[in-house]
């Protein structure tokens, strides 16, 4: 027979359910610090979820000083690419049987630092944050309320925690290589409206590949489709439209592929196009984008790694190029 609903269910409940003591029943709840008999376990499992059980995570803050929250600050979770980076994360903390609280920035600076403050006064017991544009170092903020932090994707230069990230200019010179290795000479690029964080150094490695080439293209825009398919119809309409081209971003890319469509250009027939995130949807546009990949679980899981102190220095991860139909190979 179950408490009422109004009634919380304790270790007490749970304990005189399964014959033994609280102190076994807290054990196995919270795995440890001592080991328990695989048969006294089951039993207790089985009495906490009849009695369906839910630990008190605030009076397990209270106990231990770790509320078993961390705080992950993201630009955007409707961008596929944030999207799936969020997903890794939260998978890798839960491992580490840690609840993921996500808040969205917004592209925000200010927004940014408001969530890293709502983040700290909840206790969380780290962050995870994709730094905004023009934002200044939010990190700062955790190391003085003593709250362990880290950048994933994109960070603050100079800041006070370290960034995890990709190899971009390791992914650029090889969707430069393979474009060129498909007889393109001059090579555009399409990126947003700043040059801060990980576009910044995509752009970069651009411009260093294709000096001395007085055709190679530097286009801008917002980092949307929409601004990306209005981009592309005004370059066709104008007969501006560049034989081949790198995105910075899959929103880019996607919204190329739409301009295009919409103004006949066929890809890749007349447009050569290679994106440099390598979002899930990628493989499902029509022709199939060719990216450079971002190793978002991996990139996740060494945030989380360095997080808890697992690992004490970051290492930028390649990016593979993943070759489908939009660059001009068959495949």
């Amino acid at each position: 027979m179950t408490k009422r609903a109004d009634k919380p269910i304790t270790l007490a409940d749970v304990a005189r359910r399964a014959g033994t003591s609280t102190a076994v029943v807290s054990y196995v709840i919270n795995n440890g610090p001592r080991p328990v008999a695989a048969a006294t376990r089951e039993r207790v499992l089985a009495a906490a979820a009849e009695l369906r059980y839910r630990p008190n995570r605030i009076a397990r803050a209270l106990r231990s000083r770790t509320t078993g929250v961390v705080g992950l600050v993201l630009p955007d979770a409707s961008n596929p690419y944030f999207g799936a980076l969020a997903r890794h994360i939260e998978q890798a903390l839960e491992k580490r049987d840690r609840l993921t609280l996500v808040g969205n920035a917004g592209y925000s600076a200010d927004r940014q630092r408001h969530l890293t403050e709502r983040f700290l006064a909840a206790q969380v017991d780290g962050l995870v944050i994709v730094a905004a544009d023009g934002g200044g170092d939010v990190a700062a903020q955790a190391q003085a309320a003593g709250v362990p932090a880290v950048y994933v994707h994109h960070g603050h230069p100079g800041g006070h925690a370290q960034v995890v990230a990709a190899d971009n200019q390791a992914a650029v010179h090889e969707a430069i290589g393979h474009l060129r290795r498909h007889g393109h000479r001059s090579l555009a690029f399409l990126t947003g409206p700043s040059d801060e964080g990980p576009v910044g150094v995509r752009r970069a490695a651009w411009a260093a590949a294709v000096t001395g080439d007085p055709d190679a293209v530097l286009l801008r825009c917002d980092y949307s489709r929409g601004a990306a398919d209005a981009l592309t119809r005004h370059l066709v309409a104008e007969g501006a439209m560049p034989r081949a081209l790198i995105t910075a971003t899959d929103e880019h890319a996607i919204g190329v592929l739409s301009g295009a469509w919409a103004c006949g250009l066929p890809v890749p027939d007349r447009l050569a196009l290679i994106s440099l995130d390598g979002t899930p949807e990628s493989a499902h546009t029509a022709p199939a984008l060719s990216v450079t990949e971002q190793p978002l679980r991996a990139m996740a899981e060494q945030a989380v790694e360095l997080l808890f102190g697992d690992i004490s220095a970051a290492l930028a991860a390649h990016a593979p190029l993943v070759v489908r139909r939009s660059c001009g190979c068959a495949a």
